[in-house]
């Protein structure tokens, strides 16, 4: 299906992977909500961008754990299009502890992660459903990670809500077909700002030399790369839902030997 003319609306997409999608949506002629909490410079960098690629877009001030904020992000859309056709739930938090540090969370951390990360992507989806149902089509893209797999990450908080991520995009592919499609995409280690910050330059670097030795293709991802893979499933692949699909150069393999 083009997305020309097509409305997607991309949680957290002033940056990182979020900006990736919306941009790549635009330049194929796609109308595009660019989502933010706290970015607003660099969500308006994002809109510009949009536009300059030949698409349209506004730009919406939303946070998802919020469920009146979902609604308002839905309704913008609707209001400035008429129509919802792709939801993208790219909005994400995390601390940054080692997993051996178990006082490390707290159970507010736990709730703040699992608030965004979890319950957001429920609250966004339900409130795009009507407006998909009433097209007889969509697609709801969930971004997931590998450490929902393994067990690692930033924290053990943000695996387990990966992990309920997975869960979840299964259980709403179940209760949303035939109309509507949903799927996960499971990224690795993302180059940029959010691992970068996270981490600290030196572990980031250590960490990317590590993720490039063990995994099976030896590379890590940019935004651009897990965002041609949302592409991919709002565009294409009509007959995918309930999958998860990692881009991670094979890192949920496990380490090369």
């Amino acid at each position: 299906m083009s997305l020309k003319d097509t409305v997607t609306i991309v949680t957290g997409s002033a940056t990182g992977v979020g900006s990736a999608c919306a941009r790549r949506i635009a330049a194929k002629g796609g109308r595009v909500v660019v989502n933010f909490t706290k970015s607003e410079a660099e969500a308006k960098e994002t809109l510009a961008a949009c536009e300059k690629a030949g698409g349209q877009g506004i730009l919406v001030r939303a946070d998802v754990s919020d469920d009146a904020d979902c609604r308002k992000l839905a309704a913008a859309a609707l209001d400035k299009w008429g129509r919802i056709d792709n939801l993208i739930n790219n909005a994400g938090y995390t601390k940054f502890v080692p997993q051996s540090e178990l006082d490390g969370l707290t159970p507010e951390d736990f709730q703040k992660i699992f608030s965004v990360n979890v319950t957001g992507i429920y609250l966004m989806t339900r409130a795009c459903v009507p407006a998909m149902r009433k097209a007889g089509r969509g697609s709801v893209v969930n971004i997931s990670s590998v450490a929902s797999l393994l067990g690692s990450g930033s924290s053990i908080a943000y695996a387990a809500s990966k992990g309920a991520v997975n869960s979840l995009t299964k259980a709403l592919a179940r209760a949303l077909g035939p109309e509507i499609k949903v799927n996960a995409v499971l990224p690795g280690f993302i180059e940029g700002r959010w691992l970068l910050q996270g981490y600290g330059q030196q572990a980031y670097d250590n960490l990317k030399r590590r993720y490039q030795n063990s995994s099976a293709l030896g590379k890590t991802a940019t935004p651009e790369d897990v965002a041609d893979a949302c592409v991919w499933l709002i565009e294409g692949a009509p007959l995918t839902t309930g999958e998860l699909i990692s881009v991670d150069s094979g890192m949920h393999m496990g380490p090369v030997r």
